[in-house]
């Protein structure tokens, strides 16, 4: 389980600028609990592919992680990694996994993992560099882009695959690439183990928001016409809940956002922002 933030700049802008001095320490105050590593993944300009810098280190003691949040451009993403019991913290198993230019971040645990094993072909299973649930999640997309379909669409069709294969599992993600930041919330169902909530329940001064919905996502439009998606405990509580179980794409280039639901017999129309 983790935590994620992302935002989407008419021009440059940074991590740390958007997120504002309480909300990074609300990060550094959850880091405490998703401590089992950290990633950024941004794009300077429309165009360019994403960047990528991750650790196994806890964002907490890191220096570089503060570093990251200030590196400027028009859209970036954040995560902090809290590891499903039994996968290991080590680089390749942090977030974001980036391949070619697409860069990929989860919030959630997709148990037996063998079932999302067995979707995969042998030959993306040669090409995975860890051993996480997450990353065979982005593999599923990637086999979908190699098969001509665009981030949205590949995006999409893997969700939907995957929420009938696992009804109650969070999936929400994010994904960035040239021209796109593709943000999934898809977790009406998920809840905390009781593990979980005891481990939550030991760590003082989390952010309150946090334990009001763990796996919920909002997001929040602001005057200049920014876009900013946050995890409970980054994201305020007066932010606006995304719509569940449903795939939002927002066009870097003019912030343009498109909103599908899961469910095909009810999409959402896409808006332009007005600012």
């Amino acid at each position: 389980m983790c935590r994620l933030f992302a935002y989407v700049a008419p021009d440059v802008s940074a991590a740390d600028r958007e997120l504002g001095e309480a909300g990074i320490e609300s990060l550094l105050s959850l880091a405490r609990l998703h401590g089992d590593g950290w990633g950024w993944a941004g794009v300077d300009r429309f165009g360019d592919a994403p960047d990528v810098r991750k650790s196994s280190r806890s964002a907490a003691v890191d220096p570089e992680f503060r570093a990251m949040l200030a590196v400027p451009g028009r859209a970036a993403m954040v995560h902090l990694r809290w590891a499903t019991m039994g996968l290991p913290v080590q680089p390749c198993n942090a977030h974001p996994f980036r391949v070619g230019e697409v860069a990929f971040e989860h919030n959630g645990s997709l148990k037996p993992i063998e079932r999302i094993r067995s979707m995969l072909s042998p030959e993306t299973l040669a090409s995975m560099t860890g051993d996480t649930d997450s990353e065979m999640y982005f593999a599923l997309i990637r086999e979908q882009l190699a098969a001509g379909l665009t981030l949205p669409e590949a995006t999409l069709r893997v969700v939907r695959r995957l929420r009938s294969a696992f009804p109650l599992s969070s999936l929400n993600a994010v994904l960035l690439d040239r021209e796109r930041l593709v943000v999934v919330h898809a977790s009406a169902r998920s809840s905390l183990a009781a593990d979980d909530l005891e481990t939550i329940a030991e760590i003082d001064g989390l952010p309150e928001e946090h334990n009001d919905d763990y796996f919920a996502m909002r997001w929040r439009h602001e005057p200049d016409g920014t876009v900013l998606v946050g995890s409970t405990g980054v994201a305020s509580a007066d932010w606006e809940a995304l719509p569940a179980e449903s795939v939002t794409t927002v066009g870097l280039d003019d912030r343009t956002w498109h909103t599908e639901q899961l469910d095909a017999d009810h999409p959402m129309p896409g808006q332009q922002l007005t600012h």
